[in-house]
């Protein structure tokens, strides 16, 4: 997947990197009696991306849909470039752009008659050969859509949206379908997007790929938002793990209890293997006081810590415990 650098934008400049390109108030939506999203807060500032994540039918399509103009919020606000984006009116409309979920293409057309149409449809568009150079399809020009394959075909629903240089961006699971190779070439579409300014919402199940990409990012689950913040705030929150293997002649109830830790114990392969999650106590020394603490103990045992391993808390032990209910949610 081969890319280029991209002509110079020839649109108004863009917002200042202090105003707010998208913000999210109190957000509530509801279908009826089900209320979908429950007081989302948040906002994206130019050259930003924010990974908003979360569970199946956490509520993150229908922020997307209202974000979009789709839908009116049943209460709070939402303003793109401190516009209400309902209706999708002309100080929106030519500076917003998508990759949804589900794709707009029609199949038994090229992919060159497909960015054809789609630039007629544009204002000041990048042309064709650089928005295919972008996400890697020159050579793919006189193929059709169906011919594509699933990963293909996102990167011209991404190719589609670059064609008139959006300043924000919605990127519902993009990457979905592509192999790995066109994932990290994607990675590096969206970095250099960041770099020019673009403000980006993603929605992702890979959670690498918000872990790669997302400079703040919120987890969702049942129409709230569990958690928030960069990566380093949401990880730190979530305590460090310190496992080892449970030697054969220690009982379970013998592992010592530590302040400020949670223990757990469980069955891999036939060995049992302890968990001390830490939380208390300063972020950069808690897992050094766990770990000389559980030294001690197992001196004075007489006995070694096997398969011994420190480490942070990932985006995937977060993202479980949420899905779990074992945070404490708030309204954003």
């Amino acid at each position: 997947m081969t890319t280029t650098n991209p002509v110079p934008d020839t649109q108004e400049p863009r917002a200042a990197a202090t105003e707010a390109a998208v913000s999210v108030r109190d957000l509530h939506q509801k279908y009826g009696d089900f209320e979908a999203v429950k007081g989302v807060s948040f906002e994206i500032r130019p050259g930003e991306l924010f990974g908003l994540l979360g569970t199946n039918g956490a509520g993150k399509t229908t922020t997307i849909e209202t974000l979009e103009g789709f839908r009116r919020p049943s209460s709070g606000t939402v303003r793109v470039f401190g516009q209400d984006p309902y209706g999708n009116p002309p100080g929106v409309r030519e500076r917003v752009n998508a990759v949804l979920q589900g794709s707009g293409l029609m199949e038994d057309l090229t992919v060159q008659e497909t960015v054809a149409l789609a630039r007629d449809l544009a204002s000041t568009p990048r042309t064709a050969e650089e928005a295919l150079e972008l996400v890697g399809l020159t050579e793919k020009t006189r193929t059709h859509v169906r011919q594509l394959s699933g990963g293909q075909k996102r990167r011209l629903d991404l190719g589609l949206a670059l064609l008139t240089r959006p300043e924000v961006l919605y990127l519902d699971e993009p990457t979905t379908g592509m192999d790995a190779e066109g994932r990290i070439d994607t990675w590096r579409i969206i970095q250099r997007l960041k770099d020019e300014g673009t403000a980006i919402l993603l929605t992702t199940h890979y959670l690498e790929e918000a872990e790669r990409l997302a400079d703040r990012l919120a987890i969702m689950h049942r129409g709230r938002v569990g958690v928030e913040g960069s990566l380093q705030e949401v990880l730190s929150g979530w305590g460090d793990r310190v496992g080892f293997t449970l030697p054969a002649d220690v009982p379970t109830s013998d592992l010592p209890r530590l302040d400020g830790a949670e223990l757990e114990v469980e069955n891999g392969g036939g060995q049992l293997r302890a968990t001390y999650t830490v939380k208390a106590g300063s972020v950069d020394e808690r897992a050094h006081h766990a770990v000389a603490a559980l030294l001690a103990w197992a001196e004075g045992q007489g006995t070694v810590l096997r398969n011994l391993q420190v480490r942070g808390a990932s985006l995937e032990d977060v993202f479980l415990q949420v899905a779990d209910g074992a945070a404490d949610l708030v309204s954003g």
